[in-house]
């Protein structure tokens, strides 16, 4: 009986357990849109908006982050700066459009052409903003006619002064600048008219940009020194799905320059580049390695279309640099171009810096393959007497040249399928000979 009772005593006391329902993990929060002109971007066009959309972007990364959206409509501003957590969205109609006044654009510890200096900010500079995006289908519009204009009549004065005349003279502004920042998306947006470089990324990894219309013109002014993508001592760039037209380099490696460049910490290599499924409408060269460059290596450009009269691979040899460039691919390539490879010394804004080195530059290991195009020339292989090239190989490659010269001084270049003009390019390189090299000439 006393057995029985206890048992009945512990199946009640049963009844009287807590009952705990299981709580569902919470969903994580939505970054939040944060649409300019709800807060105080005017739809004025003429108006400077550079306040209020800094303003937008502060109180998004102070709320732990969000979405800036430029929505329909032309938006002018001047330098803005984004902050952890924040983004760039620009919607289709939505032109996000710069200043054409350099005051619009502080001073701010910068790099330009492979040196560490104070220079102009960008349009829109993210510095240390992991996870960065920038998506259209909008625009976003540098407004560099002034720029260029001043640009040129300032170039003009120096000439008939007979005095030398750099690129950083006349201040101009990036488009974007993107600075030490991991895990990049710059997708499906309209980069246009910069006033320099469109797109300067540096110090930055894991980089992706995808469906850009990257646009400077030629004409009827010049939009000078406006190259597309300038990657500058980064590594695991992709490039995909982008038409690039601008009054430079289309795709250029930066790293530094001088002939101590490779001993400073700001430079350094560019590794693990990837342009893909790309098309190059008028530029100086499709994908450029130099000028200001100490290191690129496995870069690769494949599956691309190129129409324009310059070279798709161009090395820019820098006689007061240390230059290495190796383990560069490029593949299946069609189109309309003015050399398949050009490789000449490179002798603008040559400083010796009073330094006694002895630079020199390497190139090995450059594989080119199934490449059709008509051309102006099949290729230029005459750099400065110091370089060092090995390892080149053309293999499947079919050319239809104006000119069927190809200077080439180097002993290591093989020819595998290789067709110019109808015959089979089988010469060894010894048998066509370089004449002294010839600088290329600044554009």
């Amino acid at each position: 009986m006393k057995l029985l009772l206890a048992l009945l005593t512990m199946w009640l006391a049963t009844f009287s357990l807590p009952f705990h329902v299981a709580t569902p993990p919470k969903k994580p929060a939505v970054p939040k849109d944060y649409v300019i002109t709800q807060f105080g971007a005017s739809l004025d066009s003429t108006r400077l908006n550079t306040q209020a959309i800094q303003k937008v972007i502060d109180k998004a990364s102070a709320a732990g982050g969000g979405t800036v959206v430029v929505p329909k409509g032309v938006f002018l501003s001047g330098a803005l700066f984004f902050k952890p957590n924040t983004h760039l969205r620009v919607l289709a109609g939505g032109k996000l459009k710069g200043s054409d006044n350099i005051a619009d654009y502080p001073l701010i510890p910068s790099r330009m052409e492979g040196q560490k200096l104070d220079y102009y900010a960008a349009l829109v500079n993210a510095t240390k903003v992991n996870g960065f995006t920038i998506t259209g289908p909008g625009t976003i519009d540098g407004n560099g006619l002034q720029f260029w204009k001043t640009f040129w009549a300032h170039r003009d004065s120096m000439a008939k002064a007979h005095k030398p005349s750099t690129n950083l003279e006349v201040h101009r502004p990036r488009l974007l600048f993107i600075w030490g920042c991991d895990k990049v998306t710059i997708k499906n947006v309209k980069l246009h008219n910069s006033g320099f470089w469109t797109t300067h990324l540096y110090q930055c990894t894991n980089v992706l940009m995808d469906g850009c219309d990257i646009r400077s013109p030629f004409r009827p002014v010049k939009a000078p020194s406006t190259d597309g993508v300038d990657i500058d001592v980064c590594s695991k760039v992709t490039i995909r799905n982008c038409y690039v037209s601008v009054n430079d380099d289309g795709i250029c490696m930066k790293g530094g320059k001088g002939p101590t460049a490779q001993k400073l910490p700001e430079n350094g290599p560019i590794e693990d580049v990837l342009v893909e499924n790309c098309t190059f409408g008028e530029v100086h060269a499709a994908l450029t390695c130099g000028s200001e460059c100490i290191h690129a290596n496995r870069i690769t450009m494949r599956n691309c279309k190129v129409d324009n009269e310059r070279p798709i691979l161009l090395f820019k040899m820098r006689p007061d640099t240390y230059q290495l460039y190796e383990n560069i691919t490029i593949e299946n390539i069609t189109g309309k171009c003015g050399t398949i490879v050009t490789l000449s010394p490179w002798m603008q804004f040559f400083n010796m810096a009073g330094s006694t080195e002895k630079p020199f530059g390497t190139i090995r290991n450059i594989r080119i393959s199934n490449v059709n195009v008509k051309c102006k020339q099949f290729a230029v292989l005459n750099g400065n007497p110091t370089d060092k090239v090995s390892n080149i190989t053309f293999k499947d490659v079919t050319a239809t040249a104006d000119n069927a010269a190809f200077p080439n001084k180097y002993p290591d270049v093989k020819f595998e399928n290789v067709t110019l003009n109808g015959a089979p390019l089988k010469a060894s390189p010894a048998a066509q000979a370089a004449p002294a090299a010839t600088p290329l000439k600044p554009d």
